[in-house]
């Protein structure tokens, strides 16, 4: 039944109380008499000859041409409103000149509708501003299942997300150390913990989230060869590889410039599990720069219950004044580690090295994830170093180990060490 009074049944109304009401003593009477007779309501039925008396100009009032001009008016500036609204809330969506992607599309156009915009009213716009989408793609889109791609996709950025952002203590979100990962390393943590995720999707979580790998810079030329020219001969020859751990050590520094001048860092790098062992940073390049490193360095490896075993260990480092200084020669023969000097000038001979130093320039110095602001004193640089020593030896994923850490590597080859006890049987008595 429909609910609107048909426009010939209102007219008719109107007419018979307009033709006859001088018959009845009061206006009142003659719309009671024809409401009953027509069957409609009398309140109704007052107020359309009212406003009819108002049309013919007998009665103060808005006519009905100006109501239906103003609600017109209303409905069109409701209308802009509106407009305005999914406008501004499509600002980010649109600003990239192309076309975005259907499902960044299609959610849009939920969180429209969620806040109460009509779905028709947000295609258009969308449509007015170059994004060709109709209302029934978008009914479609929310009655189909979604594809397998997408919800792996969204699965894998939300891994994604929660490696590279973290929370920190003041309740900020700052980018982690693995937020520093290219396409590689990140398929490699993401599949640590989702196992079936493919390259392609990492690779297209990285371009959602606008992550992208660190690049390192150009390399700053930073060993001085000793005058005299007398050194150890090079016993590496560009192997770096050994056998087990405690084998091989490669050393090397590197400078930081900062607010009171320039900083410089010593590395004492574990050649079989690419290591960080020890560290040290000063603001002078003296032969304490090196010797305390290999201090800590021995320290630690006899902390950690493998203490180095004398004329097992051969310490390769450049021509660097540092490493060829009879101090420092001295302190490696008193430990019986077998001293090892690359050639003059040539970065190859410690390239292993000059790599590791590579990354902590830039994955740590320079970036902001180790160290908020500038660096304006020694003391940064360290607090800095700290954290992305530990990093790099304790959760950094390194291609050359297998995706693996430098620690799991390790750890992984003493394991491989012990020996299970076999199960003895006795012997059957007789």
């Amino acid at each position: 039944m429909p609910k609107v009074i048909d426009p010939e049944l209102k007219a008719r109304a109107v007419r018979l109380v307009l033709e006859h009401r001088a018959e009845y003593p009061t206006t009142t009477a003659a719309v009671q008499a024809v409401a009953r007779q027509v069957g409609v309501g009398k309140e109704s039925l007052r107020r359309w000859v009212a406003q009819a008396d108002v049309d013919a100009g007998t009665r103060e009032g808005v006519t009905t041409s100006e109501l239906e001009e103003i609600r017109r008016l209303k409905a069109e500036n409701r209308r802009l409103r509106e407009d305005v609204a999914i406008l501004k809330a499509a600002t980010f969506f649109l600003r990239g000149g192309t076309r975005p992607p259907q499902p960044m599309i299609m959610g849009f156009i939920d969180t429209m509708r969620a806040e109460g915009h009509a779905v028709e009213s947000v295609c258009r716009v969308l449509r007015e501003q170059g994004c060709q989408v109709a209302a029934r793609t978008y009914r479609a889109w929310r009655t189909a299942s979604p594809a397998a791609r997408t919800v792996s996709d969204a699965s894998v950025i939300d891994v994604v997300r929660a490696a590279a952002w973290a929370i920190d203590h003041a309740g900020v979100r700052r980018l982690t150390p693995e937020g520093l990962y290219g396409r590689r390393k990140m398929t490699a943590l993401v599949r640590r913990s989702a196992p079936d995720a493919s390259r392609g999707s990492v690779d297209r979580a990285m371009r959602t989230l606008g992550l992208q790998g660190v690049r390192r810079g150009r390399g700053v030329r930073t060993t001085v060869p000793a005058k005299d020219g007398r050194r150890a001969g090079d016993l590496l020859d560009r192997n770096f590889t050994a056998e087990a751990p405690n084998r091989t050590w490669v050393m090397d520094f590197t400078y930081v410039r900062t607010w009171a001048g320039f900083a410089y860092v010593a590395f004492i790098l574990d050649v079989y599990a690419q290591k960080i062992v020890a560290w040290n940073a000063a603001s002078t390049k003296t032969v304490e720069l090196v010797d305390v490193p290999l201090r800590i360095a021995l320290w630690q490896r006899h902390r950690e219950g493998r203490p180095v075993v004398p004329g097992e260990l051969i310490g390769h480092a450049d021509a660097g004044s540092q490493y060829t200084s009879i101090a420092f020669t001295d302190h490696l023969a008193e430990e019986g580690i077998q001293p090892s000097i690359g050639s003059v000038a040539d970065a190859y001979d410690n390239a292993l090295m000059e790599c590791v130093i590579g990354l902590y320039k830039t994955e740590c110095i320079r970036t902001n994830v180790f160290h908020a602001g500038p660096y304006k004193t020694l003391a940064d640089v360290e607090y800095a170093t700290a954290g992305w020593v530990d990093w790099y030896n304790n959760r950094r994923l390194h291609s050359s180990l297998g995706m693996t850490t430098p620690a799991e590597y390790e750890s992984a080859h003493y394991a491989a060490l012990k020996t299970e006890p076999q199960p003895v049987c006795e012997r059957q008595r007789t």
